[in-house]
């Protein structure tokens, strides 16, 4: 199905001191698809995505190869990372506060107009048409949104920089259920854009809705992976990650 994926990681390990974090990984995302990363607290998600943005140096806390279009990136420092097309959402979000909701997406764009690209903007309007709550709010702080319209900004501002890969750390965290699934309603359409996303994310349900291929990590090990589809049956993610195996019939 896909010629060079997007990213590819291969025998990913992360240690901190003794102990290892993550063993061996393996996942790969090609463009236009979501692949969904779940598991439990303390499972190695985000210490997965701080490796393949670069966070962590392979000289030292990590091993492995990660490849992006094809090209091993392992040496890397973050920015050139950011700067061939990598973004990452942190699920902190990191907003600037007291800077309005524009502002705070043409900071976003920032890599592209320091490249010298002259339409660095161009992407504000399909911004404002994927989430037209912000466009609404363009003028307000960004501080004084709600929690689910800056998980939105977030998300927006990492697409001013038109990346070819998104990694989306825990983007339902503390939102309501409606808001989860109009932010998950919203990541589904990204597909559309022909971006890479890499979603890591402990509401399993939600994720594997919307993905096309899903793993599951468990202390630092993928367990399973497979299309999302055959996960989201699968009688094991069912019992420990979906709840549903207790419910009456």
């Amino acid at each position: 199905m896909m010629t060079t994926p997007v990213l590819e990681v291969s025998g990913l390990a992360v240690r901190y001191g003794k102990i290892e974090a993550l063993h061996k990984a393996a996942i790969k995302v090609g463009a236009g698809q979501i692949v969904s990363v779940i598991g439990p607290n303390g499972a190695g998600k985000s210490t997965l995505l701080n490796a393949i943005m670069g966070a962590l140096p392979m000289t030292g806390h990590a091993s492995g190869r990660i490849a992006y279009m094809g090209e091993e990136i392992g040496a890397l420092p973050i920015e050139r990372r950011v700067a061939r097309g990598m973004c990452l959402v942190p699920e902190k979000r990191e907003l600037f506060a007291s800077m309005t909701v524009e502002d705070n997406l043409v900071l976003g764009a920032y890599r592209r107009k320091r490249a010298g690209e002259r339409n660095f903007l161009d992407q504000l309007e399909p911004v404002f048409a994927l989430f037209p709550r912000l466009k609404e709010r363009r003028a307000q702080a960004a501080g004084t949104l709600s929690g689910g319209e800056r998980q939105m900004l977030a998300v927006g501002r990492a697409l001013m920089g038109k990346p070819d890969l998104l990694m989306l750390d825990e983007p339902s965290l503390g939102l309501a259920p409606l808001i989860v699934k109009e932010i998950f309603h919203i990541i589904s359409a990204l597909r559309q854009t022909g971006v890479a996303t890499l979603l890591i994310e402990q509401n399993a349900r939600a994720a594997l809705q919307i993905s096309d291929y899903g793993y599951v990590l468990e202390t630092g090990d993928l367990a399973l992976e497979g299309p999302a589809g055959e996960l989201a049956q699968n009688p094991r993610v069912i019992e420990t990650y979906l709840g549903l195996a207790k419910k009456p019939v």
